[in-house]
């Protein structure tokens, strides 16, 4: 089969690289930068396992790189979903199978306003990688595997036979869930990165510089984590006025094997593969600030929480946390733009 991947960040490098390694399908990649990358990727991964693949083809041109294509994955942040999607839609095949390897930052919302109606669409809950480049274009590390993915389809026939190639293709089993809401409300990220950037900076003011860089995770404090915890509150409220099944999206605790915040704080302080990440901060005379221009801010609060945020809204759910953070996280990044 063709598959097209879309982006060339942290996970379409291995994605890309990983897919291809598996040499049973033609691996294209869609980039706006294809003169910088090999078509030789290296993926480095745990156990000191190392993946080869060949991508049959680098491509800028949207026809040339998703026609004829079977599968078309989008590995994108949130901000180029919508130019991206209109970017491929005039050269889709009806049948192609168009999805993103994560739904939290709006595919499914995005997709079925800018595709055909009858466009075949797939979106997973969580990416099956943690992931992160080492040499654009050439190498990059595969941190983490997850060991069951969710995913949502919608427009297909043959949703198992769509779940069964994709689980072969990424090497890991796949649950299909029962709504694209399963897939695009997540309290992973879009409230993960956020509960934490709050703790860290909720009194930081313009001139304020760091002398070091904390650790994201293996620093996270109590206070993060309740936010965390609260904001889940939340979000789990929001479920029961929308049609996913009870149970369908895990609360944090049960997740993280948490009962409260101390116990969740030491479960992210421990994960071996969220060790050695650092805060989104540039560094400036005299020390850091925070990097408003981090994904960290411009992927999970324009995209991941305020999905959550308008739907809460939309629902008449009650939601302080929600409603405290994501104003704030708005309103640094505004005044940082301004």
């Amino acid at each position: 089969m063709k598959i097209c991947i879309c982006g060339g960040g942290n996970l379409g490098h291995v994605v890309a690289g990983f897919v291809a390694a598996q040499k049973k399908h033609e691996v294209y990649l869609l980039t706006r930068h294809p003169e910088q990358w090999s078509q030789d990727l290296i993926i480095e991964a745990p156990a000191e396992t190392t993946y080869l693949g060949h991508l049959t083809g680098l491509f800028r041109d949207a026809k040339e790189a998703v026609s004829d294509a079977d599968i078309i994955l989008l590995c994108l942040p949130g901000y180029a979903i919508r130019s991206t999607l209109l970017q491929i839609k005039d050269y889709l095949r009806p049948d192609a199978a168009v999805g993103s390897v994560v739904s939290s930052t709006g595919f499914f919302f995005e997709a079925l306003n800018c595709l055909p109606a009858t466009q075949p669409l797939f979106g997973f809950q969580r990416v099956p990688f943690i992931s992160r480049v080492i040499e654009y274009g050439h190498r990059a590390r595969l941190m983490g595997y997850k060991d069951c993915l969710n995913m949502a389809v919608e427009h297909t026939e043959a949703p198992k036979q769509l779940l069964d190639l994709l689980a072969d293709i990424l090497q890991t089993p796949i649950q299909l869930l029962s709504s694209y809401y399963e897939a695009s409300l997540s309290n992973s990220n879009p409230l993960l990165h956020p509960s934490r950037l709050y703790s860290l900076w909720k009194d930081w003011h313009k001139g304020d510089i760091a002398l070091r860089v904390p650790l994201f995770y293996e620093e996270w404090t109590e206070e993060a984590a309740q936010l965390y915890i609260e904001m889940d509150y939340e979000l789990q409220a929001l479920l029961e006025q929308l049609p996913v099944r009870k149970g369908s999206i895990a609360t944090v605790l049960d997740y993280y094997e948490s009962t409260d915040a101390p116990s969740l704080t030491r479960k992210l302080r421990s994960i071996e593969a969220f060790k050695g990440i650092r805060s989104p901060m540039k560094a400036v005379v005299g020390g850091f600030v925070p990097d408003f221009e981090s994904r960290y801010f411009t992927e999970d609060f324009p995209y991941g929480l305020a999905i959550v945020h308008r739907l809460t809204h939309e629902k008449g759910i009650p939601s302080p946390t929600i409603d405290k953070i994501y104003a704030w996280g708005t309103a640094m990044m505004n005044s940082e733009e301004g």
